[in-house]
């Protein structure tokens, strides 16, 4: 997965511009394969505390019209958007705002708020401080959020990493190039991918002017992104992509075995009967070898599918290639392609062979498809044709040089689009997607139950007959 810093100078005071020059920044990045953009501190109205003192109507909510192009954007190009602004506090003094970032999803629907908890300077008399802790969960990464002087403690970032994300987000606007010497540290000492969109341009009071400089740093410290200075920043504004592929959490993470099942007890049924013009194809895979399990699904999955293809664009269809498989042959699967990694890595101790294994097997004990909650699905035309989605339907990461991750970099820009295609529709209809392969979609399962929230998980594996 890409995720992307952007910083342009905001105009003051003029949100319609600022927010159009987010939706293009929003646009350029999803050209370039990244999933997420992050905006500076105040990016949508200027870094500008008298005025947010003086006029409330600067203030926004998640819904609010004028930012529409953000939110609209988001669902055209299928990328989130971290959007830092002045907003009401729910239960805060009237009139005073706090410095929130919306985060936005691919749908533009809003993920979650979160607001600064620590302020500096004229901050603390004119806004309203925050007191959550700011987390997200985008294509099976976890996320952490900040805002500027928050990077001045620590402890936001030790509870991050304490609570198990993987990436740390900043929004800020330092005026100072040494003001940023604290984000490699953040990503040293709590091993986390660290993030900066920093702001450019004019600030009011004693800012001065945004510095720029956004940029990236791995969990080792190494910054691997950087954007210009400030005062170079154009007008349409800049981006910087780092890569947080590493950052995913597998099938093998504690995390995923950790999270209970309570059984529902609904029925597998035959997508063949039920449901033909899916188009369910065990018969042409190895999965033929187990007299059609592959064709059997979970109804609450068969019913999310069929809602998902009633929202695709015309001219398309989904073609469902595999559903169920008995934990037998699960186990076969995640055994044998562990043995090639054995063999391919001899050097490797059993837990990274298992970890690494589980980027395209899921191991026995968890599977989705075990349980007839997963479902490999990719997009056929009207007439049965298959559509390029960039690799074939269980590419693996060695076969496919990583191509098969669903946000991977550098596919064909029309695979791209298909895949977002794809996602918005299952997404919709309430699915969740396993982010090393663009096919692997699932309800109900441990890692549906992980990735949305759910206290447990409804499905637990079990045999066909």
């Amino acid at each position: 997965m890409l995720i992307a810093a952007a910083q342009f100078p905001s105009r003051r005071h003029d949100i319609a511009a600022n927010a159009a020059r987010m939706a293009a920044l929003l646009a350029r990045a999803a050209d370039l394969g990244a999933a997420l953009v992050v905006f500076a501190e105040l990016a949508l109205t200027q870094y500008d505390l008298d005025a947010l003192a003086a006029d409330p109507g600067l203030a926004l909510t998640p819904d609010d019209a004028r930012l529409a192009p953000v939110r609209e954007a988001c669902r055209a190009h299928g990328v989130g958007a971290v959007v830092n602004v002045p907003a009401r506090e729910p239960g805060g003094p009237a009139g005073i705002p706090g410095l929130t970032s919306f985060v936005f999803g691919p749908d533009g629907a809003l993920l979650t708020r979160y607001t600064k908890r620590h302020l500096s300077g004229r901050e603390r008399d004119l806004v309203t401080p925050g007191h959550t802790e700011g987390r997200f969960r985008l294509g099976g990464v976890p996320f952490a959020l900040a805002t500027c002087y928050d990077n001045s403690f620590p402890e936001l970032a030790e509870r991050a990493a304490a609570d198990g994300c993987r990436v740390y987000l900043a929004s800020s606007f330092h005026s100072s190039p040494e003001s940023l010497t604290k984000y490699p540290d953040r990503a040293w000492d709590n091993g986390l991918h660290v993030l900066l969109a920093n702001g450019a341009g004019m600030g009011s009071g004693t800012s001065g002017p945004g510095c720029g400089l956004s940029g990236g740093w791995l969990p080792d410290g190494r910054q691997v992104a950087s954007a210009g200075p400030g005062a170079d920043c154009p007008e349409e504004g800049e981006l910087v992509l780092t890569d947080v592929r590493d950052a995913v959490v597998l099938m093998a993470d504690p995390a995923v075995a950790a999270m209970p099942v309570r059984e529902c007890g609904e029925p597998l049924v035959d997508v063949r009967e039920a449901a033909p013009n899916l188009l369910a194809a065990a018969a042409d895979t190895e999965e033929a070898t187990t007299d059609g399990a592959g064709a059997h699904l979970r109804a609450g999955v068969l019913e999310r599918l069929l809602a998902a293809e009633r929202v695709l664009p015309d001219g398309l269809r989904l073609r469902l290639v595999e559903g169920y498989r008995p934990p037998a042959l699960q186990r076969h699967y995640f055994e044998r392609y562990a043995d090639r990694l054995r063999g391919l890595h001899p050097d490797w101790a059993p837990d990274r062979v298992r970890s690494a294994a589980s980027r395209f097997v899921s191991p026995p004990e968890i599977a989705p498809h075990s349980a007839g909650g997963a479902v490999d699905v990719t997009l056929i035309t009207a007439d049965g044709s298959p559509v390029d989605m960039g690799t074939p339907v269980d590419a693996s990461p060695e076969e496919s040089d990583g191509a098969c991750y669903t946000a991977a970099p550098g596919i064909p820009a029309a695979a791209r689009r298909a895949r977002r295609t794809l996602s918005a529709a299952l997404t919709t209809a309430g699915l969740v997607n396993y982010p090393t392969e663009w096919w692997h979609w699932s309800y109900g399962d441990r890692y549906w139950a992980l990735e949305t929230g759910a206290d447990a998980a409804l499905y637990g594996p079990r045999e066909l007959r």
